[in-house]
């Protein structure tokens, strides 16, 4: 009931556009329907979840920092995309330049298992771990840190992956310490992005 009152907000205030696709697409459905014919009924639901997945990642896109430590964000960077299968959003941002830090988050990822049965699992956990991998907690969440190297200035480079709700937000960040991440990722405001993508 919260996530069908949460999306029906959202589709208020979407764009024109959006709410005129959504309602194609549900006339659609409801005349596919009524005339027997499933299989289209099923794709015009399915497209008009693919547009609600869109005007959620959009949402979230607002509550992403403007700024990032030290790094402005490339607005004309900023992209929402459909996932496969009409399932969930991929919304991304980086910051910097050149990429210097990115935030990706893929809502209903297929990758939710592997990873929560590597942050779950001891056996599973300890066998995937090595001197690069490690478990960290980011705002109650357990998280992925991997460190990948070093780069050219001779900085770390490392990927923060974190799961939450039905989610998955990897953050990348290039020449940083590892206490300099982490102090990155709790000011992404977790809580507010888990509220819309559930």
């Amino acid at each position: 009931m919260k996530k069908l009152i949460i999306f029906s907000l959202l589709f208020i205030l979407a764009s024109a556009s959006f709410a005129q696709d959504f309602k194609a697409d549900i006339t659609t459905a409801k005349t596919a329907y009524a005339g027997g014919k499933l299989a289209d009924a099923h794709f015009a639901l399915e497209q008009a979840m693919q547009e609600i997945d869109m005007i959620v990642g959009k949402e979230v896109l607002k509550l992403l920092p403007v700024k990032i430590d030290t790094l402005n964000s490339n607005p004309k960077e900023d992209h929402v995309m459909a996932n496969s299968g009409y399932i969930g959003a991929t919304i991304h941002r980086s910051y910097g330049l050149n990429g210097g830090t990115d935030i990706e988050i893929i809502s209903n990822s297929p990758m939710l298992a592997g990873l929560n049965a590597f942050l779950n699992m001891p056996v599973l956990g300890g066998m995937m771990r090595d001197e690069n991998t490690k478990v960290v907690k980011i705002q109650g969440y357990k998280s992925r840190l991997e460190k990948q190297g070093d780069n050219a200035n001779g900085k770390s480079d490392y990927s923060l992956q974190i799961p939450f709700s039905s989610a998955l937000l990897t953050l990348t960040v290039k020449g940083k310490s590892e206490s300099e991440v982490l102090s990155l990722a709790n000011s992404i405001p977790m809580e507010q992005i888990a509220k819309l993508i559930q």
